[in-house]
């Protein structure tokens, strides 16, 4: 994932130096197993291979993940013959281009935003997906998400990977039943339970946008999803791609509707400080006033669930009768269309060859986003995998939503949008408007910082 769809403190596991980066390196010596040992029934279609060549992936992903990852293709590894060998770094997205002009990318790379995708396509780094690559995703993927992975010229290059929704409003069940509180089915209504909160004598809303260099981001998935929900997938997909203004009065209203959230010093930061404390409190510890009932409510994407920490070091239950669970930001109108905002990694070769095909293929199909999903801490968008192998209810109720023909799914808007926008002047302008700028002149600073075509 981006910096923006997880933010993970890295600790590497091991090291190894290219062109001086700090990398974590993990291979296919995990799967010590060899095809005797594995029912290869699955694994047939991709092939046997002699000489056990290998294929280098390259991606953000480390630490207990990329060992989840290596994992989830030990069996493939053991069945084909093919090794696979995995380097993270945090520095791949700042990196993998001119590793790439050098000729020393890696033969795969799983790339954490379609922002980056497109810029190593349009350069000519990428190969054309291979046809049994384009059929698995025809086959398991929704036309949304086949359109992250095809480049401007028309030409698909990427198989999506894992994913994530957006959106998600977390909460204490106990409170909830305590007082007496609903699920809202709207956003006015979730407006009405916040008022009502707060006349109990209970800061509604907990908050932070602290990330670092990155300080800022979570203010725009509020925005994004406020954006999705009051205007619409085409007005989205127009603001995201720059067809209408980023100060475009839709976009006016989204904010000032988060606003009457954040900005508001009678619904925020419980348990934190006042309005001015979003800044800098860490989006990490943001939501644990949750926890002591300092505050009833946390937006943040499905992925916070393995921050939830009590004080004392115990174990926080995230189920429906758990100490916290969520529920999704609803829609503009009760009984209105799903939509939901997420983040997701997309798959691309930098190099072409039999043994890599065969990857990409297994990369691309159900058979790996189950292996991957029951090994724990993830989901996929692809639909042929059995949401029960999610390993807790979060995850389980991410999947049935993405899986949903009726949901309307958006990437995370700012990912999609230049970097110059998606990673700096739109997270600068969410800090300065949190600290007291006015809409407006917040949305108008953005405009002007959007690239000249």
């Amino acid at each position: 994932m981006s910096v923006k769809q997880h933010r993970r403190l890295i600790v590497p596991v091991a090291a190894a130096a290219v062109m001086g980066l700090a990398l974590t390196g993990c291979t296919g010596d995990i799967a010590a197993q060899t095809a005797e040992d594995t029912d290869c029934a699955a694994y047939a279609d991709y092939g046997t291979f002699e000489g056990n060549p290998e294929v280098s992936i390259g991606g953000t992903i480390q630490d207990v993940e990329a060992d989840r990852l290596v994992e989830s293709w030990a069996d493939f590894q053991a069945c084909t013959g093919i090794t696979v060998n995995y380097t993270g770094t945090k520095e791949f997205e700042a990196q993998i281009a001119v590793l790439a002009e050098g000729g020393s990318a890696p033969d795969i790379g799983i790339i954490p935003q379609p922002g980056l995708f497109n810029k190593l396509a349009d350069a000519g780094f990428l190969k054309p997906a291979p046809e049994a690559v384009e059929a698995n995703v025809d086959k398991w993927w929704s036309a949304d998400w086949k359109g992250y992975g095809t480049a401007t010229d028309g030409t698909f290059y990427a198989a999506p990977l894992m994913a994530s929704v957006k959106g998600y409003v977390w909460y204490s069940p106990a409170m909830f039943e305590d007082k007496g509180y609903e699920i809202p089915t709207s956003l006015d209504e979730m407006m009405d339970l916040t008022a009502q909160i707060a006349a109990d004598g209970t800061v509604p809303w907990c908050a932070g946008v602290g990330s670092g260099d990155a300080t800022g981001w979570p203010g725009t998935d509020w925005v994004e999803d406020y954006v999705l929900r009051q205007a619409g997938a085409e007005t989205y997909d127009k603001w995201v791609k720059h067809e209408i203004p980023f100060n475009d009065p839709a976009i006016v209203t989204a904010f000032n509707s988060v606003g009457d959230i954040l900005k508001n010093p009678e619904y925020v930061n419980g348990g934190l400080g006042d309005v001015s404390s979003i800044i800098s409190t860490e989006f990490g510890d943001a939501g644990l006033p949750v926890l002591d009932d300092s505050c009833a409510m946390h937006h943040q994407a499905s992925f916070y669930e393995g921050f939830w920490k009590n004080a004392d070091g115990s174990e926080v239950s995230v189920a429906p009768d758990g100490d916290v669970y969520a529920f999704l930001l609803p829609p503009a109108e009760a009984g209105g269309e799903q939509a939901v905002t997420g983040g997701g990694e997309l798959v691309s070769a930098f190099n072409e060859g039999d043994e890599i095909t065969a990857v990409l293929s297994y990369l691309s199909s159900d058979t790996w986003a189950n292996n991957r999903v029951e090994l724990g801490g993830v989901i996929s968008a692809n639909t042929g995998l059995d949401a029960s192998l999610a390993s807790s209810d979060i995850l389980k109720q991410s999947v049935e939503i993405l899986q949903d023909e009726n949901t309307v799914f958006r990437f995370d808007g700012s990912d999609l949008m230049p970097g110059a926008v998606g990673t700096d002047s739109f997270w600068k302008g969410i800090v300065n408007w949190l600290s007291g700028d006015d809409t407006q002149k917040v949305v108008d600073a953005i405009e002007s910082s959007w690239p000249k075509s």
